[in-house]
């Protein structure tokens, strides 16, 4: 009999899965500088980096902090040679770090807009000067956003003055070390906003207008220097908000619309759809870093309803490492998702048992099971799921809607 397989996808599970969370959120060493805000980060290889940003004297910084993730621990390496500032944007592009733009004073109308750009290389610890960022006419901006893709770095928006605001998209070419202006962000004047990048494609969005927060997302195309509006946030509007990419898939987090947030929303390009997944592990916040190494993104710094934080965490599924090394499970179970009863079609009729857990990884259900048997999950509430059968090592995602 032939059925209908749908995986969201698969993941690796070990036996000691309960007492040890291999998704979802963990806590890691906080940031050694202490408390901060408005900074900006990158990876690079093994290591994530944070610079600049505002800490709890309002203190503006320009220093840069490495992260090695194989120990939990922080060092403090080549600080930027530029002024301290915050608000600045930060991206890494073929094995460096760049960071620019931004405003050198806690309070706007003390400070100095900022133009100019920076590039890291991690083997000298050394920044070396750009090309100064000629958007808004040269004079420098602060609250943009940028991101890499093509091969090329990209800046979008940011705030100009008072009440003054850019929808300015500016492309940087390391190979020649210029600037060229591209297609204006369709979204209007923003600042803000936040961005990933998936295959090439930069993807933009949020942020405020005139004060206005705004939700809307689009994907650029710096091939055809095109913009396209992508499927709806389903949460509530934002600025300030964190982003990564993983497995190909991007995620947005925490930010503020007058109120602080903590959730986290997935978009699947393929499916042009948002989905949501496990809130942040920490407490809400808004203008936190974040950055990946190996499949782990790092989220934290940022400010709270308490005041500004030094606490990070890591967010991690290891479906990322495992999806490439399974082409086959033990069993199969339809539909998926699932309105409450699912059927299971065992390789080989046996008796076995089935374990369902929940995001945070723990049993809310197990009952003994035979092939092609018909099992009813209703009593469990909707979200997502994982299914286990006997010892595997595997395991399928469920999602169970009502």
């Amino acid at each position: 009999m032939k059925t209908l397989l749908f995986f969201l996808f698969l993941v690796f599970l070990s036996n000691s899965f309960v007492a040890q969370s291999t998704f979802g959120w963990t806590k890691k060493n906080n940031f050694l500088a202490g408390k901060r805000e408005r900074a900006v980060a990158f990876s690079i290889g093994e290591y994530g980096y944070v610079a600049t940003g505002v800490d709890t004297s309002e203190v503006v910084h320009k220093d840069l902090w490495q992260y090695n993730p194989v120990d939990d621990s922080w060092t403090q390496v080549a600080d930027l040679p530029g002024t301290a500032r915050r608000d600045a944007v930060g991206f890494s592009l073929n094995g460096f770090g760049y960071v620019g733009l931004g405003i050198d004073n806690e309070v706007s109308v003390m400070g100095n807009k900022k133009s100019d750009f920076w590039k890291y290389d991690p083997t000298l610890n050394q920044w070396d000067s750009i090309a100064p960022y000629p958007g808004s006419g040269g004079n420098g901006v602060y609250s943009a956003t940028a991101f890499s893709a093509d091969n090329k770095g990209f800046v979008c928006g940011g705030k100009i003055g008072p009440g003054i605001y850019s929808k300015q998209l500016w492309e940087y070419k390391p190979n020649n070390n210029q600037w060229i202006q591209r297609a204006d962000f369709p979204g209007g004047v923003r600042y803000q906003l936040c961005s990933f990048s998936i295959n090439d494609l930069g993807y933009v969005g949020m942020g405020l207008n005139q004060d206005v927060y705004k939700k809307d997302f689009y994907k650029y195309n710096p091939g055809s220097n095109e913009w396209t509006e992508i499927g709806p946030f389903p949460a509530m509007e934002r600025g300030g908000a964190s982003t990564f990419v993983l497995n190909e898939k991007g995620y947005v987090c925490l930010g503020t619309n007058g109120g602080l947030q903590g959730d986290l929303l997935e978009y699947n390009p393929v499916l042009d759809a948002w989905f949501l997944r496990q809130s942040y592990g920490g407490s809400e916040r808004k203008n936190a870093i974040s950055f990946v190494i190996n499949d782990k993104a790092y989220v934290g710094l940022g400010k709270g309803d308490s005041g500004k934080k030094s606490s990070m965490y890591e967010y991690s599924d290891l479906s990322l490492s495992a999806i490439n090394q399974l082409t086959q499970a033990d069993f199969q179970l339809y539909p998926n998702p699932s309105k409450g009863e699912i059927f299971l079609k065992i390789d080989g009729f046996v008796d076995s048992q089935l374990t369902v857990l929940d995001m945070k990884g723990v049993v809310v259900l197990v009952q003994p099971v035979s092939n092609q048997q018909r099992v009813n999950l209703g009593s469990l509430p909707k979200g997502i799921y994982f299914v286990r059968l006997g010892d595997s090592s595997q395991v399928q995602k469920l999602l169970i809607e009502k």
